[in-house]
C-alpha cells in the first residue's frame, strides 16, 4: 500500500514561490552564524533560528487552512489577523497560549472589572480578548513601541471594541493612583522592567489593584521573589509555571510530522518566565480572590 504524501507547509509567498525575502535573512542569519567558532551556544542559536523561520511557515499555513480566528481557549473567536508583536503567532490562533492561565482568564471576566490596565499590551492579545469577554470594563492598553500601539488599535478594530480601549504609551508610577478610584485589573508583560515598575512603595495605586504579571526570572533569576515579597502585606499570591496545552489542533494538522505540530504549541520562550497573581486582600475582596 503506498503511503499518504503529507500535506505541504507553503511559505508566505506559496510553495512555488521564489525564496521569500524572509527566508533570504535567515540564509543570511545563517552563514554567518555557521561562519563562526563551533561551540554548543552557537548551535542552540542555529536551531533556535530555524525553528523560528519554520513557526512563520507554520503560522501562514495555518491562516490559510483555518483562518484569523482564534480557535480555542478564553478568546476563542476574536478575529486574530495580525502577526504577534513578540513570540509565537499560531499558539495564539490555536488558542493554547499561555495554558496555564486560561482559569485566571476565566475568574477575571466573572469579577466585574470596571477598568483594566495592560502595560505592555503589544498587538493587543490580552486587551482586546478582556475587552470582548468584559464589555463593561474600560480597557487601558499600553505600550512604549508606537508599532505594537498601531497593531493594537487595528486589532481593537477589527474585533469592534475600539471604543472600549485606551491607547497609549508608557505607564507611571504616579499613574496607577486611577486603581483607587475604581475595581481594577492590572496585567504586566514588560521583558523585565517590571522590576522597577511594580514597586508599591512608589506606585501606592498598585495596593488597591489585582495584578497578573509575568516575571522575567530568565533575565533575572529570582525576580519573582522578589516582586511576591514586595506585595505580601496587601496581596494573595499564587505563582502559576508554565504548563503545556492539551487544546486539541486543526484535524488537517494531524498529518503533519511531530516538529510541526510541536513548532505550532511552542511559544519562543528562553527561559522561565512564571506569572503571579495576585489580589488584593482586605475591604472588597471576593471569594476567588485567595484562590
Amino acid at each position: 500500500m503506498a503511503k499518504a504524501t503529507p500535506p505541504k507547509l507553503s511559505s508566505s509567498q506559496g510553495p512555488e514561490a521564489e525564496l521569500s525575502a524572509l527566508s533570504a535573512e535567515v540564509y543570511a542569519r545563517l552563514t554567518a552564524l555557521l561562519e563562526q567558532e563551533k561551540s554548543a551556544q552557537n548551535l542552540n542559536a542555529i536551531l533556535r533560528l530555524m525553528a523560528k523561520w519554520r513557526a512563520n511557515v507554520v503560522t501562514n499555513t495555518l491562516q490559510k487552512k483555518s483562518g484569523d480566528k482564534v480557535l480555542s481557549g478564553p478568546f476563542a473567536g476574536m478575529l486574530y489577523a495580525a502577526h504577534a508583536s513578540e513570540g509565537s503567532t499560531s499558539s495564539r490562533l490555536l488558542g493554547s497560549y499561555e495554558a496555564a492561565l486560561h482559569p485566571i482568564i476565566a475568574k477575571i471576566a466573572r469579577r466585574g472589572y470596571a477598568q483594566v490596565i495592560d502595560v505592555g499590551c503589544a498587538e493587543g492579545y490580552y486587551a482586546v480578548g478582556l475587552a470582548r469577554l468584559m464589555p463593561a470594563a474600560r480597557v487601558l492598553a499600553r505600550d512604549l513601541d508606537a508599532a505594537a500601539r498601531a497593531k493594537c488599535a487595528q486589532l481593537a478594530a477589527a474585533n469592534g471594541v475600539a471604543a472600549q480601549i485606551e491607547i497609549g504609551g508608557e505607564m507611571t508610577h504616579a499613574d496607577f493612583d486611577m486603581c483607587t478610584r475604581a475595581k481594577t485589573l492590572v496585567i504586566c508583560d514588560i521583558e523585565g522592567a517590571e522590576a522597577q515598575l511594580l514597586d508599591p512603595d512608589r506606585a501606592k495605586g498598585l495596593t488597591s489593584a489585582d495584578i497578573l504579571v509575568e516575571v522575567h526570572d530568565c533575565f533575572t533569576p529570582g525576580l519573582s521573589a522578589q516582586i511576591a515579597q514586595r506585595f505580601a502585606p496587601t496581596h494573595k499570591i499564587r505563582k502559576i509555571d508554565r504548563s503545556l496545552s492539551d487544546v486539541p489542533l486543526p484535524d488537517w494538522m494531524n498529518a503533519l510530522n511531530d516538529i510541526d505540530r510541536l513548532i505550532a504549541l511552542w511559544e519562543w520562550r528562553q527561559g522561565p518566565t512564571p506569572w503571579l497573581w495576585m489580589t488584593r486582600i482586605g475591604k472588597g475582596a471576593g471569594k476567588d480572590d485567595l484562590q
